[in-house]
This record gives structure tokens, sequence and C-alpha cells, in this order.
């Protein structure tokens, strides 16, 4: 319990420090990679430090927003069970009906494994196959 206390008496210190040391780390990573593999690759300059960070941080916004915990909380949201629920209800033709409407059909039909028998077999006669 003693880490505890030590580490929520001390948080306003230890995360802005931990926070500039990750920035570091990753702008020096990227500074590193970039002018090891772009000027050979594709002939690009060389760049600096705070370009790099620069870079991380567009790239940071850019390709995965800026974070918070509004999106995480939105995905668990959306994530119910009432979907597997229908899915358990519905008789195999639901399901193949379903699956047409999502256009997976064609790709669904050639996986013998995905459906039964009865799911795969046309309703026109016992006969054709």
């Amino acid at each position: 319990m003693r880490k505890k206390e030590f580490i929520y008496k001390y948080k306003y210190i230890f995360f802005p420090v931990f926070g500039a040391a990750a920035l570091f780390l990753f702008g020096s990573v990227i500074m590193l990679l970039w002018n090891w593999l772009m000027p050979d690759l594709f002939g690009l300059t060389t760049i600096t430090f705070w370009q790099a960070l620069g870079l991380f941080i567009l790239s940071r916004i850019l390709f995965s927003g800026m974070g918070g915990k509004g999106k995480r909380s939105h995905r668990k949201k959306c994530r119910t069970h009432s979907g597997r629920e229908e899915w358990m209800n519905m008789n195999p033709e639901e399901r193949k009906e379903w699956f047409k409407k999502r256009k997976f059909a064609q790709w669904m039909e050639h996986k013998n494994d995905c459906f039964s028998d009865s799911d795969v077999k046309e309703k026109d006669g016992p006969d054709r196959e």
C-alpha cells in the first residue's frame, strides 16, 4: 500500500517526467529511422529531432485522432450482445437471407463448413445439387 500512496502523492511530478521521456524517445527513434532509411530509399533529406517530433505528432493526429477516453467508451457502448442473441434465434433460412443482404453469400457459399447442408442446397428441389 505504501507504493500506491507514494505514486499517488507524486503523480504530478512523475507523469510529466515520463511523458517528456516518452516524447524524447519517440522523436529520437523516428529521427534515427528516417535518417537511416529515407535518404537512401527515396532520396529525401535528413531531418532534425524537432522535425521528427513534429512528424510523430502529425502522424498521431492523422492516423489515430487525438485519443482520449471518449473514443474508447464509445466502442464499449457499441458492443452489445443483442446481435448474437438474434443470430442464435435465427433458423438456417433466415441466416442465409442475412448473409445475402450483406453480400457475403457468394463468399460464404464457397465455404462448405460455414453452412450446414440444408443451408447450401437450393430450395428448388431435393434432387438438385
